[in-house]
């Protein structure tokens, strides 16, 4: 009988997402057949896995598991279809996942997919989702976790949507109250619904901060009619002068340039186009206007008010105004954001395209 090595179980299994007992027994059993063993493992559906490899999961839930304040865990598990995402059998599975996760010390999902499955320690994490494909007859995809633990101060959990999107917080504070925990879940609830991509200003690195302001130029001077009047001003008379533009355009612009507000509804748009490019090659000398680098670092601030969390106005405040780092003080002076995670399902992922017209055709032919 043929040796079974270690390196021929795992090359089965990359190749059937079958699990390593199931392929260790095939290859045994075939007595060490490469072939004859995918065939075997298609055979008893272990490898269902194979013939769904090549389609989207972008459907499917988030779940998050807790052990009590101070550790939470949130997993984000992907199947083809929302029919599935809403199969009970499918969500208990998924809170399965979470509780693996809450236990898991694993860096990575690869460590995470290695590990002994906590239901059952003869298989992997792996070998258990594989299980679990045969049994869905869809693609399924453990896509990502993350486990939060206090340090100083508590977790709380927020999930939205039926598990569309899940959000685990971390508060830092001398004294959890059920105050500081009502808060948190407020946090977590502004998380869900803003999306906010930092904590504070100090978080938004200076790699970040330059490539933030150079897509800002870049977007303001492909814009014309967004620019500061006096720099919009300059730019068309250097155009007219220099005729790059059509006689009708020039035209048009004669006419409409008492009310420059509403010029760009009446201009062609190669004409918009030709002011684009002639911002865009002077680009040097705009950097050096006050008027065009006040604009760039507005847009700016803006937007990090709007990816900062500490920076949002909170979504409950009673004047409209309140920021979250302002709220988060009359709760508790020394409360602060530690971290927080917030996962939505399917963010990122290309979904499937249903064209059933095209699929019938198909069929038929």
């Amino acid at each position: 009988m043929a040796e079974i090595t270690a390196s021929m179980v795992k090359e089965l299994r990359e190749v059937t997402g079958a699990g390593m007992m199931d392929c260790k027994k095939a290859l045994t059993k075939t007595n060490g057949n490469f072939d004859e063993a995918v065939e075997e493992l298609k055979k008893s559906g272990a490898a269902k896995a194979v013939k769904k490899a090549s389609r989207i999961a972008a459907e499917g839930i988030t779940k998050v598991a807790t052990d009590g304040d101070k550790v939470a865990a949130v997993v984000e598990v992907n199947s083809e279809t929302d029919f599935v995402a809403k199969n009970e059998k499918f969500q208990n599975y998924v809170a399965l996942v979470a509780k693996q996760a809450l236990n898991s010390n694993s860096k990575n999902i690869e460590e995470f997919m290695a590990e002994p499955w906590t239901e059952d320690a003869s298989k992997t994490v792996n070998d258990a989702l594989v299980e679990m494909i045969a049994v869905i007859g869809e693609k399924l995809s453990i896509r990502r976790f993350e486990k939060v633990e206090a340090k100083n101060g508590c977790v709380v959990t927020y999930v939205h949507g039926g598990g569309k999107i899940s959000v685990v917080v971390e508060g830092e504070t001398a004294n959890v109250t059920d105050a500081v925990k009502e808060a948190l879940v407020n946090i977590a609830m502004q998380i869900a619904a803003m999306n906010p991509q930092y904590i504070c200003r100090d978080d938004v690195s200076a790699a970040e901060l330059a490539k933030m302001r150079e897509i800002t130029i870049e977007s303001a001077l492909n814009d014309p009619a967004s620019l500061p009047k006096p720099i919009l001003q300059k730019l068309i008379d250097d155009v007219v002068a220099n005729k790059t533009w059509s006689d009708e355009d020039i035209a048009i612009y004669e006419e409409k340039k008492s009310n420059m507000n509403f010029l760009f509804n009446f201009l062609s748009k190669e004409a918009t186009a030709t002011l684009a490019q002639a911002a865009l090659a002077n680009k040097e000398a705009y950097l050096a206007d006050k008027i065009f680098v006040g604009l760039v670092e507005g847009r700016i601030s803006k937007q990090i008010k709007e990816t900062c969390l500490m920076d949002q106005v909170y979504v409950k405040a009673e004047d409209g105004k309140q920021t979250v780092a302002a709220y988060l003080k009359t709760v508790a002076a020394d409360l602060k954001i530690a971290k927080f995670v917030r996962v939505e399902t399917g963010e990122g992922l290309e979904k499937k395209s249903e064209d059933f017209a095209a699929e019938v055709a198909a069929q038929l032919k």
